[in-house]
């Protein structure tokens, strides 16, 4: 256990069905791991559901509505992937805006597979170099995203990745960006 993250506090958006419980547990590990406290947020009160791909995982109790947190109170943002769960928070206006304010904050935010879906409903992704579950590069595209097929891409202090395999590189810059704390090029 490391104290790379002590005293700070991460926020993990996902809906409250649909995402992908690898993507959820690991990155929640390794940031608890460097010493953060990590908050599941949700659109609704109660649990997640998580999935392993199409079959259903594990629940997960939810700390807080994302409707009533305060973006202010996190020093950064992990956002888990799975196709369901950004298809489900885009919708979502609270889910939106708490991750644009992130970026008019200029704090770290990890993205993982299909999170960036989120990101580009935010409308944060223009003229930032990222990855993705490949399926996504046209819509990141689309959005003014330079998208690249890496294990891992740091922009400023947004950090993605592209499916389970790339959790280990993800996690580990994920902390490392974490750490360093607000960056003045991720502002919008």
């Amino acid at each position: 256990m490391s104290d790379q993250l002590q005293g700070k506090k991460i926020a993990f958006l996902v809906a409250n069905e649909g995402v992908e419980q690898v993507e959820l547990t690991e990155p929640l590990k390794a940031v608890r791991e460097a010493g953060a406290e990590a908050v599941l947020l949700a659109p609704d009160e109660g649990e997640i559901q998580a999935f392993n791909h199409l079959d259903k995982g594990d629940t997960f109790p939810v700390d807080e509505e994302v409707g009533n947190a305060d973006a202010d109170d996190y020093d950064g943002l992990v956002l888990p992937g799975g196709v369901a769960n950004p298809d489900n928070l885009r919708t979502h206006e609270d889910a939106v805006g708490f991750v644009r304010s992130f970026f008019d904050a200029g704090k770290p935010v990890a993205a993982i597979c299909h999170a960036p879906w989120t990101l580009i409903e935010a409308g944060v992704v223009d003229g930032r170099t990222m990855t993705s579950w490949p399926s996504l590069q046209t819509d990141l595209r689309n959005a003014g995203a330079d998208w690249v097929d890496e294990e891992v891409v740091v922009d400023q202090g947004l950090v993605t990745s592209r499916k389970p395999d790339d959790l280990p590189a993800f996690n580990a810059k994920a902390v490392e960006e974490l750490s360093e704390g607000v960056h003045a090029g991720q502002h919008v």
